[in-house]
């Protein structure tokens, strides 16, 4: 599974290169943006493994727990929390007390303000609002492991974190939430208060095979 079809800048990213599957690519995010670091231009400030280019703004009260790369013009507003390898492309907003854990977000796309957004690989101009949550753990089932159902076809990743795969010019609703494995499509839209979870068709009989698990090892 590609990225370039979501998201048109990937290629000419620090992580063009990368052909990895998207949750590869989150569960080597600190790798990869630690390595991009060294090879940035004159126009960063670098301090250990953050590196802030100078034309960018981080308020006061904001945490950047490197690896992180904030790129030009970008915004991070005071309470923000960047952590587990972050890379923010130019011109993008963080807004106050959004979480991002584990993220690689493309131009000019906006997290509003109280947002939790995990391992996911977020397009350009992707609009984010208020209180919506991009999940990345499957704290429901008793087995983990995310499974992305893309255009019917089930995928198993074989790994147990990873968020989302959002699109270029998505718009994410206010309190809004993605369940973990959602890839959602260039121009894609979320109304305030939905849910997407493309693994829903399949969670009948993880149901089933959890509850069997259950008695089994109670027996």
């Amino acid at each position: 599974m590609r990225i370039e079809p979501y998201i048109h800048r990937w290629q000419g990213s620090p992580f063009g290169a990368e052909t990895a599957p998207p949750w590869s690519l989150t569960q080597r995010a600190p790798e990869l943006v630690r390595g991009a670091i060294s090879g940035l231009g004159p126009g960063y400030e670098v301090r250990g493994d953050v590196a802030v280019h100078r034309s960018a703004e981080v308020e006061p009260g904001a945490l950047l727990r490197g690896p992180v790369i904030v790129g030009p013009r970008a915004f991070v507003s005071s309470f923000a929390l960047l952590r587990g390898g972050v890379f923010l492309d130019e011109d993008c907003i963080i807004g106050p007390a959004v979480e991002l854990k584990t993220v690689f977000m493309f131009s000019g796309s906006k997290a509003a303000h109280l947002n939790f957004i995990g391992d996911s690989i977020v397009g350009s101009e992707v609009n984010i609002e208020a209180g919506a949550m991009v999940a990345n753990y499957r704290n429901e089932f008793a087995d983990k492991e995310i499974r992305l159902m893309v255009s019917g076809v089930l995928i198993e990743t074989g790994v147990d974190k990873f968020g989302a795969l959002i699109g270029d010019g998505t718009k994410i609703g206010a309190n809004a939430v993605l369940a973990p494995g959602a890839v959602l499509p260039v121009g894609a839209r979320v109304p305030r208060l939905g849910l997407v979870d493309q693994r829903e068709t399949t969670a009948e009989r993880d149901w089933q095979r959890d509850k069997a698990r259950l008695l089994r090892d109670k027996g």
